[in-house]
């Protein structure tokens, strides 16, 4: 004697309950398989252009204007940002290429920033940046380490 299965569903009913519920199992699988992995977005087959100092230095200066405006902030970086005909005062050493995609992500960034943040990144006597707008990081030398030459 067989005994009914709870809910009444027949061994046929469960075992294609069971069969959509693999094939879906299986397609959330394959895409989660087949995802990009951090930081390898974009592109498509592109290649990885640099970052123009002078495109970036500019839009930079419109969002610190915009964002210091908008925070109510009055620091001597924001007066410049917000000075017409003054220089921006963005810039990177030459041995450092950051890449268009890095100056993406530090302007979206700069655009999510909370006035809080804002007002560190402005600030006339020790400014913060971003970590996403951290293209280059300078490491100095420190010399020789004990018992090189």
């Amino acid at each position: 004697m067989k005994w009914p299965r709870r809910g009444g569903a027949s061994a046929n009913e469960t075992t294609r309950v069971r069969s959509g519920e693999l094939a879906i199992a299986a397609v959330v699988a394959i895409g989660l398989c087949t995802a990009p992995t951090v930081g390898d977005v974009g592109g498509c087959g592109t290649s990885a252009s640099s970052l123009d100092l002078a495109t970036y230095s500019f839009d930079r200066k419109v969002i610190d204007c915009q964002r210091c405006k908008q925070c109510g902030l009055a620091s001597d970086t924001c007066k410049t940002a917000c000075t017409r005909d003054a220089p921006s005062n963005v810039s990177w050493p030459s041995s450092c290429n950051p890449l268009q995609h890095d100056g993406d992500v530090c302007i979206r960034a700069l655009k999510a920033a909370s006035c809080g943040d804002y007002a560190a990144f402005v600030d006339d006597i020790a400014p913060t940046e971003p970590t996403e707008c951290d293209f280059c990081h300078l490491v100095t030398d420190a010399g020789a380490r004990v018992g090189e030459l």
